[in-house]
């Protein structure tokens, strides 16, 4: 807002009325406001007054620099609408060199209106940590006031050039005048000393030491603008890396902006700077190796950064399967003309990836549909090459270390080409590689590829050699990760709780008895996906997995709006059932099967006492046939959810609406969900209401917030201590499963037919 106000005052007092009205300040270039009032504020107003006139040649050297400086831009701006303004403006100032007072004291009031203005802006609480964070996390990386500072250093170097131009000319100038008078004086016996000749020798004294005194200044100032840029580059570098970073974690459900931009933006700014910067070098006519060589490697430094993976392969990539994946060079609009810019695409492995500074040896792979040309949109200003067709054909595998499968071996995809930028004379190879791939040659290998990729992003850390990652990390690391891919991938904003936590890692420790905290505890990629877990036949994260992708395709509502315990251990289970009343019952994911979500509930005993039954897990098969809702309805022995929620209520939306009839006359058929021999012979049936053929609920408006998300968080008090004294609970029997069985219920049409 700073760099806004005084300019744009400036601009109505300097501009006249028709150039305003076609041009008004608002569309005046942001960068010409913000470098003007960059300098502005750089300098001393506050001592200027009309009356004081010792201060009019500090004013009138102020007044000269700011003409320089707008006329120094307009011959630099493309834009002739721009370059008019700007030079219009310039016109209009110089009226003011015979009042340069009037010129400083204008620009004083207004800067005191502006502190004034931005004084009274009214500061919001929720505004400070936003403006704190944003602040936090630009700290280390470059940003627009880096870039223009250095642009401006730039333009007071062009500057500085103009004067030494003007004033060697000047200099040539008098230094003929000077011979011319020389030869008259000498021939006609005159004293050099009493003459104007000696006037002129000092006036030529004076302008050669000016004209030194600028170069001195020049080549510091030049000196500087390097190191400037040197540090803005190092900086922008560091960006590029974090963004990749983002977009490798992003994997595993992080926040990731894949904007790319800002960041284009600041290659392009900077990769003008190094050519006005080369530029001005070769304007001073004596070569300066330093400075040359540094601007040569930062200029091949940037060009070579900015080649970046924008849309990344899948990272778990099956033979002779399609794929697409996009880069893009962030300098593509300087890119030199006429020869296309052809990118290569290869695949390396990891030793190769530890060494990309030579070119690939052995061929580990071949693909088909591996080059794309870089083209430029015009609409988005982005140049990209999308190869939308690749396939890997075959892959040639290394020697596995010991029991190495397969699915833990990485890959990558190295993109490469040669190319040009406009000023520069010599061609660059660019390249950049993918984040790790596995390739698998059948879909059953799968979930132990996602396993390697997922570990991988998760604990991998970002400098390391390709590619290399921890063997075992503490649990909380482990923990948060199943935490973020969990909410990721069923896209909920509902975290695993505290018993969700305690529970997994149990089972993956193998510790069911332990209660203590589990967060320092190491856990090893054999744990986590190489080993099974005890009694069963698949790893712990094959069981994870399973749980996330049901939870995604039927369970998503469910587990947002708080209706599904999760991840809960049997022990646990007891401790929390065991004083609620027959009926209650709650949701949990199966210990015992991939992919299955159970119905554990309190029910009555022969004799009168309780027991916790389990109903059979319902996978993803079932949830197709029947939903969720539909099934819960169901089952007469099911009252209330936990802690003491009708079970109705709770549930009533996700209710398919039963069908009155059905078209031609025919008898409508329902299904349902039955425990064990509920509704058979012998047994009380269970009227059939009839649904929709497709099985599939209506959209019906949610309730009003009755049931919190945290249902099932509350404090268990007296029965966690019971669980880690290892009390087993009151209940004589714990049924382990109940079969639930999808039926169709036709006895009671077949009664109503006709004979």
């Amino acid at each position: 807002m700073a760099q806004w106000i005084h300019m744009s005052q400036m601009i109505q007092r300097l501009s006249d009325d028709t150039v305003n009205n076609l041009y008004p300040p608002t569309a005046f270039p942001i960068e010409v406001r913000h470098f003007l009032a960059e300098w502005i504020e750089s300098q001393r107003w506050d001592d200027f007054a009309l009356e004081k006139v010792d201060l009019e040649s500090q004013a009138q050297t102020l007044l000269d620099q700011t003409i320089s400086m707008l006329q120094s831009i307009s011959q630099q701006n493309a834009n002739v609408v721009d370059r008019m303004k700007l030079m219009q403006i310039s016109r209009n100032m110089r009226m003011l060199n015979q009042q340069p007072l009037r010129f400083a004291v204008m620009v004083k009031e207004i800067l005191a209106k502006e502190r004034a203005l931005l004084g009274t802006l009214p500061q919001t609480p929720s505004s400070t940590p936003q403006y704190q964070q944003h602040q936090n996390r630009e700290n280390s990386f470059p940003s627009m006031q880096d870039v223009d500072h250095l642009v401006l250093k730039v333009l007071e170097v062009q500057d500085i050039r103009q004067k030494m131009h003007q004033l060697q000319e000047e200099l040539n100038w008098e230094r003929q005048n000077c011979e011319g008078l020389q030869g008259p004086i000498q021939q006609n016996g005159m004293d050099p000393k009493n003459s104007e000749i000696q006037k002129l020798q000092n006036h030529i004294q004076k302008l050669e030491y000016n004209v030194k005194a600028l170069a001195t200044n020049r080549f510091q100032l030049l000196k500087e603008c390097v190191d400037c840029l040197d540090q803005c580059q190092t900086r922008l570098i560091s960006r590029l890396k974090a963004w990749q970073w983002e977009q490798h974690k992003a994997t595993i459900g992080h926040p990731f902006d894949e904007n790319l931009h800002p960041l284009q933006t600041w290659c392009e700014q900077l990769l003008g700077v190094n050519g006005k910067l080369r530029q001005e070098l070769m304007l001073i006519g004596e070569p300066i190796p330093e400075l040359q060589e540094r601007l040569g490697k930062l200029l091949q430094v940037l060009i070579q950064s900015s080649l970046m993976v924008e849309k990344q392969p899948p990272q778990v990539i099956k033979t002779q399967s399609k794929f697409c994946t996009t880069v893009r060079y962030l300098l593509g609009e300087k890119v030199a003309s006429g020869k296309p810019v052809v990118l290569k695409a290869q695949i390396i492995n990891e030793m190769q990836a530890r060494n990309l500074g030579s070119v690939p040896g052995d061929n580990v792979g071949e693909l088909i549909n591996n080059t794309a040309i870089l083209e430029h949109n015009a609409v988005s200003k982005s140049t990209c090459a999308t190869f939308r067709n690749m396939s890997i054909k075959k892959i040639k595998r290394a020697d596995r270390r010991g029991s190495e499968s397969v699915t833990e071996e990485k890959f990558a995809l190295l993109f490469s080409a040669e190319i040009t930028i406009t000023g520069c004379d010599t061609p660059y190879r660019i390249q950049m590689i993918s984040l790790p791939v596995v390739v698998i040659v059948h879909g059953s290998q799968d979930n132990n590829a996602l396993a390697t990729i997922i570990w991988d992003c998760a604990f991998s850390e970002s400098d390391r050699v390709p590619f290399m990652v921890q063997e075992r990390v503490p649990w909380r690391m482990m923990y948060s990760t199943l935490n973020s891919k969990f909410t990721s991938e069923v896209q909920t904003s509902h975290n695993l709780d505290h018993y969700n936590q305690h529970f997994l890692a149990q089972k993956i420790f193998d510790k069911p008895d332990f209660a203590d905290d589990f967060s320092n505890i190491l856990v090893s990629w054999g744990q986590f996906n190489k080993e099974v877990l005890p009694g069963r036949t698949f790893t712990f994260w094959q069981w994870f997995e399973g749980v996330m992708e049901l939870s995604k395709k039927h369970l998503k509502t469910y587990w947002s709006e708080g209706l599904i315990f999760g991840f809960i251990g049997k022990q646990h289970l007891h401790l929390i059932l065991k004083d609620r009343p027959n009926g209650t019952f709650l949701l949990r994911f199966s210990d015992s099967e991939i992919g299955g979500i159970t119905i554990a509930y309190v029910s009555a005993t022969d004799n009168g006492g309780q027991k916790i039954q389990n109903i059979q897990p319902f996978t993803k098969k079932d949830l197709d046939i029947r939903n969720l809702g539909d099934s819960i309805r169901d089952i007469n022995n099911i009252t209330h959810l936990y802690p003491a929620f009708p079970k109705d209520e709770v549930f009533k939306r996700f209710y398919s609406e039963p069908r009155a009839s059905t078209p031609g006359g025919y008898i409508p058929v329902s299904l349902q969900t039955r425990v064990g021999t509920e509704g058979r012979e012998g047994s009380s049936a269970i009227p059939a209401i009839p649904v929709t053929p497709s099985m599939t609920p209506i959209a019906v408006s949610p309730p009003s917030n009755i049931y919190p998300v945290n249902l099932f968080q509350q404090p268990l008090g007296q029965q966690e201590q019971d669980m880690e004294s290892g009390a087993s609970g009151e209940f004589p029997g714990f049924n382990d499963q109940a079969s639930a069985n999808m039926e169709i219920d036709f006895e009671s049409y077949l009664q109503n037919l006709p004979e």
